[in-house]
């Protein structure tokens, strides 16, 4: 990547070993290949260059390797601080001993500056191109992040999160507080003109968020335009939890679908949805959400190992995510050959009938999966935003030289980390 000296150049042509996803089945891949962008847009991947591209500036990876950008579809900034801390015990005694008092202290924005600024380095240099974010419940912090992430030139969604039962006096909010803060920051947002950074509405979970609280933000959502993420179904206790303090409902689910929070004109995330049964699987189907599966997390925080593979199979939106701090990296290389690990051991040591993902599959919902939620992201195919990652993988050591596309990508993911992404492109823009 180095004799590609315009970091704002948007039409190009990246010459060298290309891998992207075909379907959730299959990977195209290419042992030299030509990815063309022209004007920020994947124009496809070509043996040869066609005539229509030769004028454009050919940018020679040396035989590097060029898959598509990763999508983190759940990831908490403000707990990026603690990661690798308290990952001996279960979800709710975590949030109450590391996650609150942690956000808690972005009421500073001084602080927040500091912490953000980590955030967002660590995400322009690893393999997250997009993410979808919680910051916390502050306003002002929430908008510096925003402003942070736009600069970086990485797209995001961002989130003012919301709560306002069951948490902390130190942190809660009340519910006519938490809606106004909530409006003020959609407005102050819109007016920063941000072109790469777009808010998300942000209830943190139905234990958190009175029905009350949740329906004005499906007001909101409406309102401004705006997705919404949550969580879902990701631990036992908050299930039961979840059912003592809504027992008109018939699952977790359903506390959203009431609220209007979950339903089809609203774009949504909800992040895990580790124990979602058959009726929960087919309401989130049927509302088009996006899953976002943390294996990371949900190995650390013990709440278990999510039929991703079952939810593939039956068509459902699936992409990956980090969920920093639960999980206890940000990198998204590792949440890909998590994915896969702890599918073998769900399938190997309690569900014989949901068989493990494969390398193809947890590949998809690093990149097209998960990329869907931004629209054409996360592919090479013609009309995509170029979105991309040069890969120096052959210097990881080995004595092999017959190696093919997907050979290289596969051992990249098992053997690689940041320091071999040589380039870092983001609609067509270098920002790395």
């Amino acid at each position: 990547m180095c004799d590609m000296t315009e970091r704002d150049r948007l039409s190009f042509v990246l010459q060298g070993a290309v891998v992207y996803s075909k379907n959730k089945d299959e990977l195209n891949c290419f042992d030299d290949a030509y990815a063309v962008c022209k004007d920020g847009i994947s124009e496809g991947v070509f043996t040869k260059l066609p005539e229509e591209y030769k004028d454009l500036p050919l940018i020679k990876t040396g035989g590097q390797l060029i898959i598509p950008g990763f999508t983190d579809l759940h990831i908490h900034a403000p707990q990026f601080q603690f990661r690798g801390n308290g990952m001996d015990i279960e979800l709710l005694p975590w949030l109450e001993t590391y996650t609150f008092p942690e956000e808690a202290k972005y009421s500073d924005l001084g602080y927040a500056e500091k912490a953000y600024r980590l955030f967002t380095e660590e995400l322009i240099n690893g393999a997250t191109v997009r993410a979808s974010v919680f910051a916390t419940s502050h306003r002002g912090a929430t908008l510096r992040l925003m402003e942070m992430l736009e600069e970086s030139g990485l797209v995001t969604f961002v989130g003012k999160v919301n709560m306002d039962r069951n948490v902390p006096d130190y942190y809660v909010e009340d519910t006519e507080g938490s809606l106004s803060e909530t409006e003020k920051w959609l407005n102050e947002a819109a007016k920063k003109g941000f072109s790469r950074t777009r808010p998300i509405i942000t209830p943190r979970f139905t234990p958190s968020c009175s029905r009350e609280l949740m329906t004005g933000l499906s007001e909101l959502a409406v309102r401004y335009d705006a997705p919404v993420q949550s969580h879902m179904s990701e631990n036992l206790s908050e299930i039961k939890w979840v059912s003592e303090l809504e027992p008109d409902t018939s699952c977790y689910a359903d506390s959203y679908v009431k609220a209007g929070i979950l339903k089809k004109s609203i774009p949504c995330i909800m992040a895990h949805c580790v124990w979602s049964e058959e009726e929960e699987q087919e309401i989130l189907k049927e509302n088009n959400v996006f899953i976002a599966h943390s294996p990371d997390s949900n190995t650390n925080l013990s709440s278990g190992a999510a039929p991703v593979k079952k939810y593939l199979e039956k068509g459902m939106n699936v992409g990956l995510a980090t969920d920093v701090a639960g999980g206890h990296t940000a990198s998204m290389i590792n949440a890909v050959r998590s994915a896969i690990r702890v599918s073998k051991l769900r399938n190997r040591l309690f569900d014989r009938d949901t068989k493990a993902l494969t390398f193809p599959e947890a590949f998809y919902m690093a990149t097209k999966g998960g990329g869907a939620f931004f629209g054409k992201a996360g592919s090479f195919d013609k009309g995509y935003s170029f979105d991309a990652l040069i890969l120096d993988d052959m210097s990881i050591p080995t004595t092999r030289e017959d190696l093919s596309a997907i050979e290289r990508a596969e051992r990249f993911i098992y053997l690689g980390d940041d320091r071999h992404i040589s380039g870092k492109i983001v609609a067509g823009k270098r920002i790395k």
